[in-house]
């Protein structure tokens, strides 16, 4: 920890050598070289960080899952600024790495150098899926418990062989009910023991609405995905080859005239619905939402489903996930429309029956948009190619016609008596006799009072205070009969000049 804090490498070369692999090479060379020279798999670098931490970081799950196995700790925290193999793996953004660092045990509350948890790490730097995973986490622990006969029951109520298929199941974060069929055709044995999976899922939602901190979130969850479960097992049971392809392509059927999901929608409604616990906070959020919308209309019942179970930023990923199971950031495309997007070509091949009535008008749809966007950006570069040439008109206007301008223009013009450029200790004009005022001599006082006791002298006063409409109101006073009066809104005559 000294050598981390310090920033003295001391390591010992195979230890340079195994993070200078995982950075650089591959994992074939990580394993091999770990196996051949038996190093430490929690050796620290210069900053304190493991070779599981760099690992996460790199959203390497194969390694990590290889770190793990050979005893690494989840929890380090000799980092120079406290990060957590659970904090890396969320930055990473990789959702698989994130929950096989939950799985390890990762402490979920641990906190940074600045007081922040992974959950906030991930969420500030947009890794909003990662913020699901953690938030929405379930432990193998909980299932595990239904695994082994309680009091005098004589079986357990779920198979061993299952529990860890459905802890999966529960940390889905996507509850498309396409991606949740695949993956129970995927692992027959839920099917299978489909009434006792079942079961353990209403159990699951009973504990946490009966108990002292109801899990709404986790409740509505495990209803739904039972839904699911009972409703392709019994299309199973009626479909001739005895799997759920038939069910799945009816989930992905849309309506003929806009390709509308209609069964998938009145699915997930009835689901809702029929969750036991009507008082729940967060049912009757997702009713108030739902029950406005007409089928067929946005938002569909899925979105809401799913911002109320992960949030609304998951959500907003969602728009763009596979046609088919809903998985976010799909990048395969339709290669005739370009428009329909799917995870793989599985996923693509169950979608064509459906997308293929819809494939031609998605074709057009695609052409206008890029007509769309290319008129945007030529108006775009028009408007910028116009802003520069009038900046570059603006500058040859100053360094050229604004210096012939002040070149021409007099120093100053004298257009009234009085003229503000005047200082306010200068005195202009003569007095009687033709003498004039030192500019030195001070304005008023015994000055002042000479040349109001010279009633012979053509004089008037003139203002010279700063207001402009204090001069404005001096200059008509012209009356010689009131050449003791002042011409100021003052009240005397200081700062005023006399002029004959």
């Amino acid at each position: 920890i000294k050598m981390a804090a310090d920033g003295d490498d001391k390591r010992t070369p195979d230890e340079k050598k195994l993070f200078e692999l995982v950075e650089k090479g591959t994992n074939e060379a990580v394993i091999a070289h770990v196996k051949a020279t038996k190093v430490k798999v929690d050796c620290l670098d210069t900053k304190g960080m493991t070779p599981l931490q760099l690992a996460a970081f790199r959203g390497n799950k194969e390694l990590c899952e290889f770190f793990l196995s050979n005893g690494a700790d989840v929890n380090s925290s000799h980092h120079e600024n406290s990060y957590s193999a659970l904090m890396f793996a969320a930055l990473s953004g990789k959702k698989e790495v994130t929950r096989l660092m939950l799985e390890a045990g990762a402490n979920v509350n641990h906190v940074n150098s600045v007081n922040r948890t992974a959950t906030q790490m991930a969420a500030f730097v947009g890794q909003h899926q990662c913020v699901s995973v953690i938030n929405n986490f379930f432990p193998k622990e909980e299932i595990e418990y239904y695994t082994k006969p309680q009091g005098l029951e004589k079986e357990a109520k779920l198979p061993v062989t299952i529990s860890p298929f459905l802890c999966t199941l529960i940390n889905f974060t996507n509850l498309h009910p396409v991606k949740i069929s695949l993956f129970i055709q995927a692992h027959p044995q839920i099917l299978i023991d489909h009434k006792k999976v079942c079961l353990v899922l209403s159990r699951l939602v009973e504990k946490n609405m009966k108990s002292r901190e109801t899990n709404d979130v986790l409740a509505i969850k495990c209803h739904f995905i039972s839904t699911v479960i009972k409703l392709a097992a019994e299309a199973r049971e009626k479909d001739k080859d005895n799997s759920l392809n038939g069910w799945i392509k009816k989930l992905i059927r849309g309506r003929d005239e806009d390709g509308f999901l209609e069964f998938q929608e009145r699915l997930i409604r009835q689901s809702i619905k029929e969750f036991p616990y009507a008082s729940s906070a967060l049912l009757q959020q997702l009713v108030r939402q739902i029950a406005p919308v007409k089928i067929g209309s946005e938002p569909t019942a899925l979105s809401l489903l799913i911002a109320a179970v992960n949030g609304q930023q998951f959500a907003w990923d969602s728009f763009e996930g596979c046609d088919t199971c809903g998985e976010p950031k799909a990048a395969a495309k339709c290669s005739k429309c370009k428009m329909a997007v799917y995870c793989n070509q599985e996923c693509q091949r169950l979608h064509w029956s459906t997308h293929k009535k819809q494939c031609p008008k998605l074709a057009e749809q695609y052409k206008e948009k890029e007509q769309r966007e290319k008129e945007e950006q030529q108006r775009k570069a028009e408007e910028e190619k116009q802003k520069e040439e009038e900046k570059r008109q603006e500058d040859e206007e100053i360094e050229n016609g604004t210096e012939s301008k002040l070149e021409d223009k007099p120093e100053h013009e004298h257009e009234t008596s009085d003229c503000c450029c005047h200082p306010p200790t200068h005195v202009i004009g003569e007095l009687d006799g033709g003498k004039e005022l030192s500019e030195e001599q001070p304005v008023g006082g015994d000055a002042g009072k000479k040349n109001n006791d010279d009633k012979n002298g053509d004089t008037k006063v003139l203002c010279e205070g700063k207001d402009s409409q204090q001069r404005r109101e001096a200059s008509k006073c012209d009356d010689e009969k009131a050449s003791d009066k002042v011409c100021c809104e003052k009240g005397d005559n200081q700062g005023c000049i006399i002029e004959s």
